[in-house]
């Protein structure tokens, strides 16, 4: 046992050291994202949502960092992960519309100027919405109409169309079913 733990030694603190660094920066980017969630209005389900992709990316980034610890050739790394990037790639291409609106979830967490409760008017040509914003999701944001209809509008397609904003803070209690 001590013949294994001599031999891969800086293997082992190497690998220790790249895991408590990850669990550092995850905890700090999680908790910035908390607080740019809870100052610009923004659930908490959001938040926790954005700090998983955060999660996800820095598992990749790790898991690349940890092949070279281990002694794998950069050709070698390479070529798995250029073959690696044409499968998702496909699947990506087959799907886009989705992580299209997975983005636009991401980007209307930090940048989208209205909040759960307001009153908004999207300028679409074929189908104008009124409603007050009910909830934002990561693939789309659920709009209640005056007449109580529920309308499902697609993250990308919101951030495409001009948006006014008719009234702040327009959702009451009495209204929620």
């Amino acid at each position: 046992m001590t013949a294994i733990l001599t031999n891969y030694q800086d293997i082992i603190i190497f690998t220790s050291i790249l895991l408590i660094i990850l669990i550092i920066i995850r905890s700090i980017i999680v908790i910035t994202v908390k607080k740019i969630g809870k100052k610009s209005g923004t659930t908490e389900a959001r938040a926790g949502l954005i700090g998983r992709y955060i999660t996800v990316i820095l598992v990749l980034i790790a898991i690349l960092i940890e092949t070279f610890i281990l002694g794998v050739e950069p050709e070698q790394v390479s070529l798995v992960f250029s073959s690696v990037f044409a499968v998702i790639g496909v699947g990506l291409f087959a799907i886009w519309s989705i992580l299209s609106n997975v983005t636009s979830g991401v980007i209307m967490f930090f940048s989208f100027p209205y909040r759960v409760g307001d009153k908004i008017r999207i300028h679409d040509k074929d189908y104008p919405v009124e409603a007050i914003i009910e909830d934002i999701r990561a693939f789309q944001i659920h709009l209640r109409e005056d007449n109580g209809d529920l309308v499902t509008y697609p993250n990308n397609l919101l951030l495409q169309k001009a948006v006014t904003l008719l009234q702040k803070d327009a959702l009451d209690d009495t209204s929620i079913l």
